[in-house]
């Protein structure tokens, strides 16, 4: 079992569990040291005093708090674990909400609360069983690492698991990055729909870090005096480069279909309707159609373009005999 982070207990009204938190997520990141590229020395960062431009130990740094100009306060660790809140030892639930509600932009780090003890296995069970009948999470508030902080409590496989969550002013509002207002033809959405629905799976289990699986092998390589692996290959699509979104579309249902063995031939979308020009003029709806116009009319110049020519020389000679 991965060793406890946090240990105190859920106040559930009346209700005490004593819990520890241990966190729900593995880091599986590739770390790497500052080295001295000269002799691969490692690099180490030094904490200096901007005063006295001495190194300082870690038990001789405290927390200080600027209230004005060349004015610092310095807050202990004990005196703020010995704080008036609530909050201080306990996951205390404030609410019951719908789990629909809950915007996932405001999901934070996520942790398992395991049942402290056998004193805790009643009502740790009592909470699990309450949420797994009811379509509501907890909300609850916390203190941990120094500040208070919102929580949500659900059940994942049987475990009570804590999301750390933003406050609602933590939350920056997204109007100012909306694009401008466009049209999008029903044509468009529906083949959207029909692409998401192609997409669609049933978990998540399957994917993988290529990065990090790229990035071991480039270690292993040169720990092994092998070359490097190929890069891949791809063309990047321009910033500024405009896309038929419909022709998008299509060809991603189809690349869709026949990566899952399906026939593709059916995956091609109907032609968008005509759409209505200024001043009531019908816009041609359909490119092959203009583009094989376009090209009659090109072969018949061409076809006609020698009987221009003769009609030109016979002019030219009727000038020469009137003179």
């Amino acid at each position: 079992m991965p060793r406890p982070l946090w240990a105190g207990a859920i106040s559930f009204g009346l209700v005490t569990i004593p819990v520890k938190i241990v966190s729900a997520t593995e880091d599986h990141d590739v770390h790497f040291h500052r080295v001295h590229l000269a002799d691969m020395g490692r690099v180490r960062t030094r904490k200096v005093c901007e005063l006295d431009d001495q190194v300082v130990s870690q038990d001789e740094i405290g927390k200080g708090y600027e209230v004005s100009t060349g004015e610092t306060v310095t807050v202990t660790d004990e005196e703020l674990e010995q704080m008036p809140l609530p909050t201080a030892k306990a996951i205390e639930i404030v609410a019951f909400v719908d789990a629909s509600s809950i915007d996932p932009v405001r999901i934070s780090d996520s942790y398992y609360l395991a049942a402290d003890g056998q004193v805790a296995a009643k009502p740790y069970t009592l909470l699990r069983k309450a949420l797994e009948r009811s379509s509501k999470v907890a909300v609850a508030k916390f203190a941990w690492h120094g500040r208070e902080r919102l929580g949500l409590l659900r059940i994942r496989e049987g475990a009570i698991v804590l999301h750390s969550m933003k406050w609602p002013d933590e939350v920056r509002n997204p109007q100012e990055l909306a694009p401008r207002a466009v049209e999008v033809g029903d044509e468009e959405i529906e083949q959207a729909l029909q692409l998401a629905d192609r997409m669609t799976i049933e978990d998540l289990a399957g994917f993988h870090d290529e990065y990090r699986q790229a990035l071991e092998d480039i270690i292993a390589a040169k720990s092994e005096g092998k070359p490097l692996p190929s890069p891949a290959g791809g063309e990047e699509k321009g910033k500024g480069e405009v896309v038929d979104l419909m022709a998008a579309l299509n060809a991603s249902v189809k690349a869709a279909k026949d990566s899952r063995g399906e026939d593709g031939e059916d995956a091609t979308v109907h032609e968008m309707r005509p759409a209505k020009k200024a001043g009531g003029r019908t816009a041609p709806a359909k490119k092959k159609a203009a583009s094989s116009k376009t090209a009659a009319a090109k072969k018949t110049t061409a076809r006609s373009s020698p009987a221009k020519k003769a009609t030109g020389r016979k002019t030219a000679a009727k000038k020469r005999n009137a003179s």
